[in-house]
């Protein structure tokens, strides 16, 4: 008797029976080790508590093979001690397996929770409007350590370390300043809000955002702050006093048929963006100074929006766009947002009063314009981006925007940075196999002078210029690294200051007074 498909299909259900059964056993065992171990410091959700949040998206820059090293031995300077003598190598292996799966439910991070995280140890009222130290205020640095999550706090006469601190895990999208330099806000991967003060040394206020978060951005008044996330897809806003919030902004169309409009308008909800709505990760936010306004892009809905705070609610303009923006750069007045996509082959240049786009510019290497300067040239201005594909700096004629010169390197970049007094511009070569090298391209010539070769068979990376354009600091990207003092005009190395794989500097005086050689 020739068999049915019923009974072929029921014969496989019950042969497979004990593998699934198996299966289910071990997950719910995984989810069992990791209840017992990690929930404490991580949440039962995985969404984090004292540690950071153990989800894919949070982890994307921290490999298997490392987060098997954390959970094994540890991680210095944090809580996190090792498990190497409490569970198995499978055992460490499975909860890797688990942290990286994505969960099964749908996150939300509600206003309550927000609310909830909410703390602020030294209010403003109660701390010193004095410095505990003396130093030019102006030329200070922060240097963001990853090898331990600590900023260095530098005196940039001196070239010598202030003070040390812990940070939350993974900062991400830098620190950003008060108009008076005076207080710093630093966000985390995992959504935390910080607020420093660098006159005390001494946090003045947390919050947690959201669960996954891009970047955070302070008003140029210094009212607000406002925060761009992956997961929710939302952005929210905060009194800068104290880090209250304020409202929480969902990224989503009102209505799937409505297409971008100019007007101001609210956008709001009571806990969590209906499903009917098509919403978006938040790619970035930045301050526009000049227009009193923040601008942010969309990752998974083709618009940037321009958003200003109105007596205390944020009003939301919104612009379509040619593509799904990742990256931008803005001109030095804040006419025009270029942007790009990661997976694309042009930048778009949008004139942001009229939310038009106005060019395309051929960038076939993936460009980091997040990393984008400018500079005059032979009385024209240029902007200049380096690339994450391709071996490449394309230099921008700014008024008729056309590529003026596409600048060969040793390999794709990351960071460019400058000076307004500089005549040089400095891009590394993070990616490939020169990533010991950073090129020394003269502005003027629009040709590389010199390729320096700090430190053989350890990456070189993002420099800063001090407040005078006179000295500058580059990175030893590794966990024995440090920053290296240079003499910006003779390129002479001065001095070196050993870090725990230091990542960005920060100079308080050019970050305040957007100066055209620094990230914004």
């Amino acid at each position: 008797m020739k068999p049915t498909l019923a009974s072929v299909a029921f014969l496989l259900v019950f042969a497979m029976a004990p593998l699934l059964q198996a299966s289910n056993t071990e997950a719910s065992a995984t989810e069992s080790l990791y209840q017992k171990h990690c929930a404490s410091c991580h949440g039962s959700d995985r969404l984090g508590v004292t540690g950071p949040a153990l989800l894919p998206e949070n982890l994307s820059r921290l490999s298997r093979e490392d987060a098997q090293s954390v959970i094994r031995n540890g991680r210095d300077a944090t809580q996190m001690s090792g498990y190497g003598d409490v569970l198995s190598d499978g055992e460490i292996t499975r909860l890797v397996d688990f942290i990286y799966t994505e969960p099964e439910d749908d996150l939300e991070w509600s206003k309550q929770a927000i609310t909830a995280s909410h703390r602020v140890p030294n209010p403003v009222d109660t701390l010193d409007p004095f410095p505990i130290y003396v130093a030019d205020l102006m030329n200070l640095f922060l240097v963001v350590e990853k090898g331990d999550h600590h900023v260095t706090l530098l005196d940039g006469d001196r070239m010598e370390p202030i003070t040390r601190f812990p940070t939350r895990f993974a900062l991400h999208g830098g620190p950003k300043y008060g108009p008076q330099g005076r207080f710093v806000y630093f966000g985390s991967r995992d959504g935390w809000i910080t607020k420093y003060d660098l006159y005390n040394l001494k946090v003045v206020a947390e919050i947690r955002a959201g669960i996954n978060m891009r970047n955070i951005a302070v008003s140029a008044d210094g009212e607000h702050v406002l925060a761009a996330n992956y997961l929710p897809h939302t952005m929210a806003l905060f009194d800068a006093e104290d880090l209250s919030l304020m409202e929480v902004i969902p990224a989503a169309r009102p209505d799937e048929n409505q297409s971008a409009k100019t007007s101001w308008h609210s956008l709001e909800y009571q806990d969590a963006v209906p499903k009917a709505m098509e919403s978006s990760r938040v790619s970035a936010v930045y301050t526009a100074p000049p227009r009193n306004s923040f601008i942010a892009a969309l990752k998974d809905i083709p618009e940037a929006w321009e958003i200003r705070v109105v007596d205390g609610e944020a009003k939301v303009r919104r612009m379509e766009t040619e593509t799904h923006l990742d990256d931008f750069f803005f001109d030095q007045d804040y006419q025009h947002l270029i942007g790009a996509a990661r997976d694309g082959k042009n930048g778009h240049v949008i004139d942001l009063d009229t939310g038009d786009t106005i060019a395309t510019l051929p960038l076939p290497g993936m460009p980091h314009l997040g990393s984008g300067i400018t500079w005059d040239y032979k009385g024209r201005r240029v902007m200049a981006t380096p690339h994450f594909r391709t071996g490449a700096v394309s230099i921008i004629d700014m008024e008729n925007w056309e590529v003026l010169k596409t600048l060969e390197t040793a390999g794709p970049g990351f960071f460019m940075r400058s000076h307004e007094n500089s005549r040089y511009a400095w891009v590394d070569v993070f990616f490939g196999p020169n990533n010991d090298k950073v090129h020394v391209i003269d502005k003027q010539t629009l040709a590389i002078e010199k390729t320096l070769q700090p430190e053989p068979g350890k990456t070189s990376a993002h420099v800063e210029f001090d407040r005078y354009g006179e000295k500058l600091l580059l990175s030893i990207w590794d966990d024995d690294g440090a920053v290296i003092v240079y003499d910006a005009d003779t390129l002479e190395e001065l001095k070196r200051i050993p870090m725990k794989k230091p990542s960005g500097k920060y100079n308080v005086w050019n970050k305040i007074q957007y100066e055209e050689g620094t990230s914004h």
